[in-house]
């Protein structure tokens, strides 16, 4: 049999050096990213691969993009779409690849963009600006940031994370007439600015990742009647010992879903959670990552590989994470890459 194939697509900033998606060969065995190519495009600071495993979308300054894959894994750009708003910071694509979820962290927006069957951007379906709460103006006002979104597993709703409304929008998705709507709200402590959300491997269970507090809240997620049902059950500090300094910054579940993994901000760890199957969480060990800013991370698929974008930096770093032992330990010299923002492993069909 074949060996698996797998690139490493890595959004940047380009206002220094950088100049797009970064393209990298991945040794699986070595934990070693290799640089192949680099598709330009202005700070492509969120990407994500369609499901077909053919085309690719960037935040771009311009709005979004579209790139198709070749057999190698090179990008080649299809074209770009207005999103009718500020540049947006998070992407996501409902598994039948008919639809773009962006997220607008600078004017708080939603915005939901129809795809063509070419993988081209076809234009705006639908967009919803979040309102800010604030009643004088001596009173602390909270402006809508939008810092992720995300699909339930069933995917009938979007979960809009607003970083700087302490809330999740629950919107269900009409994905026939291309709208949202508006249908629950979940609240958090006041300044704890929710960053992103990850559902469990078997859709059961919900994890908020709270950036101020460097919290984790953990619901349960069901659908009953054809309605979202998130129940809060757990409440769980990610600190081994209390840091001024740390920030929540990432959250991914490893690719077998038993360890969730945490970068903060500040302290320049990664934190590594067990899950248990009552969804609870336990911190398993931190590991130092050796730079500044762990503005991302991801587990390759061997389950064992922690990769951490260092945005501050200017690399990609490699453990092997050794669950026995309870620790990860450094795999290969770091990766030098200008602001470094996102990353996506993709396995090459």
């Amino acid at each position: 049999m074949a060996q698996e194939k797998y690139v490493a697509y890595v959004g940047t900033y380009t206002h220094e050096n950088s100049i797009g998606i970064h393209v990298y060969d991945i040794d699986m065995e070595k934990g070693k990213l290799t640089e192949r190519s680099v598709a330009p495009i202005s700070n492509p600071s969120n990407i994500a691969v369609a499901h077909s495993g053919k085309y690719l979308y960037s935040i771009e300054d311009e709005g979004v993009a579209s790139f198709s894959i070749d057999e190698n894994g090179d990008l080649t750009k299809i074209n770009q779409a207005w999103i009718g708003g500020m540049r947006a910071c998070y992407v996501e694509i409902d598994s039948n690849d008919r639809y773009l979820f962006l997220a607008g962290f600078h004017d708080g927006k939603v915005t939901m963009m129809r795809l063509n069957e070419d993988g081209s951007i076809a234009g705006i379906a639908d967009g919803v600006f979040h309102q800010g709460v604030g009643k004088s103006s001596v009173e602390k006002r909270m402006d809508p940031r939008v810092s992720c979104t995300k699909l339930t597993p069933d995917e009938k709703y979007l979960c809009a994370v607003d970083w700087g409304l302490n809330q999740i929008k629950i919107y269900e998705v009409d994905y026939e007439e291309g709208k949202l709507h508006l249908y629950d709200i979940l609240r958090f402590p006041f300044n704890s600015a929710p960053r992103r959300i990850r559902f469990s491997k078997d859709g059961k269970f919900a994890y908020v990742l709270e950036e101020t507090t460097n919290m984790v809240d953990i619901y349960t997620y069901d659908l009953r009647e054809g309605k979202p049902v998130f129940e809060k059950i757990k409440r769980t500090s990610v600190l081994e010992k209390e840091d001024s300094l740390a920030s929540g910054s990432a959250l991914e579940f490893a690719p077998d879903g038993k360890y969730l993994y945490v970068s903060l901000d500040g302290a320049n760890e990664v934190v590594c959670l067990a899950v248990g199957e009552d969804g609870l969480i336990s911190i398993e060990e931190t590991t130092k990552i050796s730079g500044d800013y762990p503005k991302c991370i991801t587990i390759l698929p061997d389950n064992k590989t922690l990769v951490s974008l260092n945005h501050d930096s200017n690399e990609i770093r490699t453990f092997t994470v050794d669950h026995e032992k309870k620790c990860a330990l450094m795999k290969n010299p770091p990766v030098k890459v200008d602001k470094p923002n996102s990353i996506v492993v993709h396995k090459l069909v």
